[in-house]
């Protein structure tokens, strides 16, 4: 998934103030797989919200801290726990059409193998000619771990579900909008007169008391 161009920036203005332009664009980004994220058939959407996950997360851990305000590093946590469970789901994406192509192929070689024992002209295949095939008991393990696969990822998605119904609960994503408006002391920024966040921000300052 392309990610999206973040308008705006500039090389010469201080880190915090591009660093919000960023998250902004990422956060926008994560949220843009909703509500499509929350149908189990949506394989795509769930596997790029992955990725956009993964883009917010990285840029939060390197400026949630120097750049943010305190809720900025909560949003990070949320974000990582985010990505890993698509990973989760991901992976059992990815596994499953493997299982299922060996499978078939280990099914049709024994299929062959059983054929082949029965006699020229025999009008039908006795049952025990399937039986005790070469690859019996490797393709029984493999519709084993293909019925695995189906349940963990079934249990992986309400797991998902049940996750990003908390974050909206605990607004998640209004609360990470204002922490990235806000400054730490000491971060760097184009607001205040000497441009490392002193109490000359203002307006921005008195958000951060507030909040």
């Amino acid at each position: 998934m392309k990610a999206r161009r973040v308008k705006g920036l500039d090389p010469a203005a201080a880190l915090a103030d591009n660093a919000e332009r960023i998250v902004a664009v990422r956060l926008d980004e994560l949220l843009s797989f909703m509500p499509r994220a929350l149908d189990p058939s949506e394989v795509v959407a769930l596997h790029d919200m992955r990725i956009a996950a993964k883009r917010l997360r990285y840029i939060l851990e390197v400026t949630a801290d120097t750049c943010f305000g305190p809720y900025a590093a909560t949003a990070l946590k949320r974000t990582k726990d985010v990505q890993d469970l698509l990973g989760e789901i991901h992976d059992c994406d990815e596994q499953l059409p493997r299982v299922l192509a060996l499978l078939e192929e280990l099914r049709a070689a024994d299929a062959r193998e059983a054929r082949a024992r029965a006699s020229a002209g025999t009008a039908d295949l006795d049952a025990a000619h399937a039986a005790s095939t070469t690859h019996a008991t490797a393709w029984r393990g493999l519709n084993t771990l293909a019925v695995h696969l189906v349940a963990r990822r079934a249990l992986l998605f309400e797991r998902f579900l049940q996750l990003w119904a908390r974050l909206q609960r605990n607004a998640f994503a209004t609360r990470l909008r204002y922490a990235i408006e806000e400054r730490p002391a000491g971060a760097l920024t184009s607001r205040s007169p000497d441009g490392n966040g002193s109490p000359g921000d203002g307006a921005l300052e008195s958000r951060a008391r507030a909040s």
